[in-house]
């Protein structure tokens, strides 16, 4: 693993056997001696323990800073409260997609999470993009670990109560066994749960407080993919890239509504012609749905798919055996014509077509805290 770059918990990862792997420049554990089904399961029972430090931290200061973000995003950042987190895309001139992210109004500040891929690009991005006067800290200092399952609560509650009195998408500072914690009650996995940034030089400290209780088990990118994918959240690129628009993604709903047609703050974002036409007309070519395959052979990314008469008519672009759903699930993109709930359609794998329904996503029931 030579020339990767390692996260505050790189050691404590091999101690505990796991296999690691490159990912997004980093190296990072695959899954450990558990196994990712059983880490998979692990999770949806009790409380996992990820480590997504190779994620980019980034706080962004300076005057009128939630309106300068906003030409950036069709996200509703001005009206955001403080202490709330929100999803949100940063979006090209042309409709697509440049990463997906997660944004909390800090007070004084806005705390910006993206992806570890895109993460050179975003800051870019930022700095080309907002006014000179706001400043942009990256936060390579801080790891960020996510502590998902139904059980994350009880656990949480020993350490951290106040931790608790959060819902879901809302942040708060606390400190846990003199650590500076910013938490947030969210995740990737469809399960209650708290993604947590600290400073590296406390991860490793932070984890071990983490793993000491009895419910947390480590969970490796292998479990975090069928984890999401289950949950019906997208992976950015993958599921998601510069080529997709938002409503391709089936993602209208991260759109703030003040940002759309008749909305006070109406555009303003790159692409908003493109993407705001394609909400009104309704005249996007494909769409992104859920599917579901007989048997149990999964349907990888992909595999192409094909209606009833072998017309080719869209791409897998996740996939695989679902543990908790019990059936090979997969995500990909259609042509609206055959985007309805129960059509059936056909994979390509290895040469033989496979037939998958359009299901509704999340495969699985997304369990966030809501109070």
């Amino acid at each position: 693993m030579q020339g990767l770059k390692q996260t505050a918990l790189h050691d404590l990862h091999v101690e505990q056997g796991a296999k690691m792997v490159e990912f997004a420049g980093y190296a990072m554990p695959v899954q450990y001696p558990l196994g990712v089904k059983k880490e998979h399961e692990h999770t949806r029972a009790k409380a996992g323990l990820f480590d997504v430090s190779h994620m980019g931290q980034l706080t962004l200061r300076g005057e009128n800073v939630q309106a300068a973000l906003e030409t950036l995003v069709p996200t509703d950042i001005v009206d955001l409260p403080v202490g709330m987190q929100r999803y949100g895309l940063f979006t090209s001139d042309a409709g697509g997609i440049l990463d997906d992210l997660m944004i909390v109004n800090g007070g004084d500040h806005l705390y910006v999470v993206v992806n570890a891929a895109c993460k050179d690009q975003d800051i870019a991005h930022l700095r080309v993009g907002l006014p000179t006067e706001i400043e942009i800290d990256v936060l390579n200092d801080r790891a960020l670990l996510a502590l998902q399952g139904p059980l994350a609560h009880a656990v949480m509650q020993r350490l951290a109560p106040e931790v608790c009195e959060l819902t879901f998408m809302h942040h708060a500072r606390v400190s846990i066994e003199g650590i500076e914690c910013w938490a947030s009650r969210s995740g990737y996995t469809g399960e209650d749960g708290f993604e947590i940034s600290v400073p590296n030089a406390d991860a490793e400290r932070f984890a071990r407080l983490l793993l000491a209780e009895d419910e947390v088990e480590l969970i490796g990118l292998g479990a975090r993919d069928s984890l999401r994918l289950e949950a019906g959240l997208c992976l950015y690129g993958h599921d998601l890239d510069t080529t997709t628009t938002p409503v391709e993604g089936s993602l209208i709903w991260a759109l703030g509504k003040v940002r759309r047609h008749g909305g006070e703050r109406e555009g303003g974002f790159p692409g908003a012609d493109v993407i705001l036409t394609q909400v009104a007309n309704k005249d996007h070519a494909r769409k992104r749905v859920g599917l579901v395959a007989e048997g149990r052979a999964p349907v990888r990314e992909g595999a192409e798919l094909f209606d009833g008469e072998g017309n080719l008519i869209g791409v897998v672009t996740s996939g695989s055996f679902g543990p908790t759903y019990g059936k090979p699930v997969a995500m990909g993109y259609v042509v609206v014509a055959h985007s309805a709930l129960e059509t059936q359609l056909f994979a390509d794998v290895r040469g033989k077509r496979l037939p998958m329904t359009v299901t509704k996503m999340p495969f699985v029931e997304q369990r966030y805290y809501r109070g």
